[in-house]
């Protein structure tokens, strides 16, 4: 199983519209999964501001094929190929969300110079909704300014689901951020969702990307992380 992760800026008019047209397994061949959502950019806000007409995609396919004949036929794959588009191999998972079966049994291993691509899902529960934007409001502020990241988004379909999508320098970089200061605002988070969970379901899961296109905010992200080699059918690194 692979990940793609798509955003593109399709105006204010268009959102509405590209947003209902979620692909759907059984109807598009080898789609595992796909979730279009609103987006809006981290930071230390309790409600963040939403990014008129950027919108979306999360999807799984069964291999680079099934992504390849997604990309050159149908009509979302065109309203979305302005944008940026990654490829992740997934690494390993804390959690667990519906829909996306086949992720890692165990960690696998990746160079200790590539980049690193961390997704969270979650499906809030209402009775903790402000402790949990509490609690991403700091972690959020804590990570956009870490000299690791090297971009991010929050991801929103009200109510089923809220996730975060970062890049990171590398695998060391990120669990800096995630667990390498006992009072930083990462652990704290965690402790009391441990302790009183946000979410009915959730999952904490991290990639490799290993091929992707386009720009996100006029820039490659990933074009200082290093040199991935690009599978069959990718595109290309950061064209």
């Amino acid at each position: 199983m692979i990940v793609s992760v798509h955003l593109a800026d399709v105006g204010l008019r268009s959102a509405p519209d590209v947003l209902r047209r979620r692909p759907k397994p059984g109807e598009v061949p080898g789609l595992r999964y796909a979730i279009t959502a609103t987006t809006a950019p981290l930071g230390p806000r309790l409600l963040p501001t939403p990014s008129p007409g950027r919108v979306a995609l999360v999807a799984a396919w069964d291999d680079d094929a099934a992504l390849d004949g997604f990309l050159s036929g149908d009509p979302l794959a065109g309203r979305l190929s302005g944008g940026w588009m990654a490829r992740l191999e997934p690494l390993n998972v804390y959690g667990a969300w519906a829909g996306l079966d086949g992720l890692p049994e165990r960690e696998l291993q990746i160079g200790v110079d590539e980049p690193v691509a961390v997704l969270t899902l979650g499906k809030p529960r209402l009775t903790r909704l402000r402790p949990f934007l509490r609690a991403s409001a700091n972690a959020e502020r804590e990570a956009v300014s870490d000299p690791g990241m090297l971009a991010s988004i929050g991801l929103a379909r009200p109510p089923a689901m809220v996730a975060t999508f970062s890049l990171w320098r590398n695998v060391e970089a990120m669990r800096e951020y995630a667990r390498g200061r006992r009072d930083g605002a990462h652990p704290a988070a965690t402790a009391i969702n441990r302790g009183n969970p946000f979410h009915h379901e959730s999952a904490f899961i991290r990639f490799r990307p290993y091929a992707w296109q386009g720009r996100w905010d006029g820039a490659d992200p990933l074009a200082e992380a290093g040199q991935v080699t690009a599978t069959a059918g990718a595109g290309g690194n950061g064209g």
